[in-house]
């Protein structure tokens, strides 16, 4: 589990080619591995990745065919800044959300102002996942932890304050850009008891 709460920022430094599987080595900027051992997990840009070796400079870690489908990760270059924070340990402060790094899907930005000293960004979902997206909720978007301003159909907005433009890759993104998303994890359940209410009223 995850708080979304980043820690640090890198950026994958190669990619490598399975049989529709990769590994990939990112540099972990800040990231402090001194704790980290193989088999632990990091969430990259949300996606929550088991570490299979480690050098100076960073980790590694292997992508699934499933990963590479469902996430950003997918098609993201060499150079490509990553969003880092590794798993909390038990008893740890949660400063954001309790957050799986089992991403839901990919969402788009739709656009960008400002709104005071903070930026205000709407984003676009596909309806079997924005069902799960409610006002004063919370929302992972690249692994941040973020809360939604409203909601209007497929759509939904958060403001991101100038710490989170510093400290996280959310400032460089731009219209059409695609994010990772992972809803809610009490959303998602809410969702999946009242289906099996009416299943067994039936």
């Amino acid at each position: 589990m995850f708080s979304g709460i980043i820690e640090a920022v890198g950026a994958i430094r190669v990619r490598e080619g399975g049989s529709g599987d990769e590994r990939i080595w990112i540099d972990s900027g800040k990231l402090d591995l001194s704790d980290v051992a193989t088999g632990d997990s990091i969430a990259v840009a949300g996606v929550c990745v088991s570490v299979v070796a480690r050098d100076d400079a960073g980790f590694a870690a292997d992508l699934s065919r499933e990963t590479l489908s469902v996430t950003t990760l997918g098609e993201a270059a060499p150079g490509t800044r990553v969003n880092l924070e590794k798993a909390l340990a038990l008893g740890a402060r949660v400063g954001g959300h309790l957050v799986s790094g089992h991403v839901d899907g990919v969402g788009r930005v739709v656009r960008l102002e400002p709104d005071g000293r903070s930026t205000r960004v709407e984003f676009e979902l596909d309806p079997a996942l924005s069902r799960f997206v409610a006002a004063k909720g919370s929302i992972a978007i690249d692994g941040v932890s973020l809360t939604v301003n409203r909601v209007a159909g497929v759509r939904f907005d958060v403001n991101l304050i100038p710490l989170t433009l510093a400290e996280t890759t959310l400032a460089g993104l731009a219209a059409g850009d695609g994010v990772n998303v992972e809803v809610d994890l009490m959303a998602r359940y809410a969702a999946r008891w009242s289906e099996t209410q009416g299943e067994e009223a039936r």
